[in-house]
């Protein structure tokens, strides 16, 4: 398996991010393609530079988020902006040679008769046939539902374009599944994963947590009561027995460092690389 990094999770630009990522000898970089620098709309002149710049750097592009906030593709009324720009992104990830976009979808309900159940399920029918076609993935990050409710979701699909990026984290920290059991659940369907870790301190309705993100309302919920995101390896990620289920089923991709809080997040990105070049990869 590769390391890589989110770059944005280092504050420091996209270049600047790039250029630290070389510095740790990592393998590659995900990168943000909604609402950092990098954005779809790059002419070709642009996006040539960028990949003579990660080839200079020794990098390859692990992964886009293609993630434009918000609920997803659950609102009707939002699906077809999301849906231009989702397939324009992924034009963009084929172009710098990666194969995978990953984002949230929204949070998939239990209901399979419910109206947002069909609006999630047509969106995604229309990604999954996009990226066969053009040769990319649609990567719907974990964290929402369980692993077992996300498969069940992916196997109602007629196309094969949308998969998994698996995130141990946010399975651990919002539904508390077993990040480990998930892998065996998801199998092939995983073409990505984040490196992160955390713990899960009390239960909470996934729903009520994606909402207050897709709001802006995340400071009023007081996250923390429920869960919390911490370095790599002390947290209720079970290391050793996730890369061996990762082994298991085949995956040999990107294990791409995403922090997300932290006062010095160069120190825990180093930190966290070093964690995962101690296991057995």
């Amino acid at each position: 398996m590769k390391i890589g990094v989110m770059v944005e999770s280092f504050r420091l630009g996209l270049e600047g991010g790039l250029r630290k990522a070389a510095e740790l000898g990592v393998d590659g970089v995900q990168i943000y393609a909604t609402t950092g620098e990098l954005t779809a709309d790059w002419d070709a002149s642009r996006r040539r530079e960028l990949r003579r710049l990660l080839e200079e750097l020794g990098l390859e592009v692990s992964a886009l988020c293609g993630d434009f906030g918000g609920h997803g593709f659950s609102r009707r009324e939002e699906v077809e902006w999301r849906l231009a720009k989702s397939k324009a992104v992924m034009d963009l990830a084929v172009d710098l040679g990666t194969r995978v976009v990953t984002t949230h979808i929204g949070v998939v309900p239990k209901d399979t008769a419910a109206e947002r159940y069909s609006v999630m399920k047509a969106a995604c029918e229309e990604l999954a046939e996009y990226g066969e076609k053009v040769g990319a993935a649609f990567a719907v990050e974990t964290g929402p539902e369980t692993a077992a409710e996300l498969r069940a979701f992916l196997d109602s699909l007629s196309a094969r374009g949308v998969r998994v990026n698996y995130d141990p984290a946010n399975l651990v920290m919002v539904t508390h599944d077993d990040p480990v059991a998930g892998v065996r659940t998801l199998g092939d369907y995983i073409v990505h994963t984040h490196a992160k870790d955390g713990i899960h301190k009390k239960d909470c309705d996934p729903e009520m947590i994606y909402n207050a993100f897709a709001e802006g309302g995340i400071e009023g919920l007081h996250v923390g009561d429920y869960f919390e995101e911490t370095p790599l390896g002390e947290g209720e990620v079970d290391w050793p027995a996730y890369v061996a289920a990762l082994k298991e089923i085949g995956y040999d991709g990107y294990l791409t460092v995403e922090r997300e809080v932290g006062e010095d997040p160069v120190a825990d990105i180093a930190k966290a690389v070093g964690f995962l070049r101690s296991l057995d990869l």
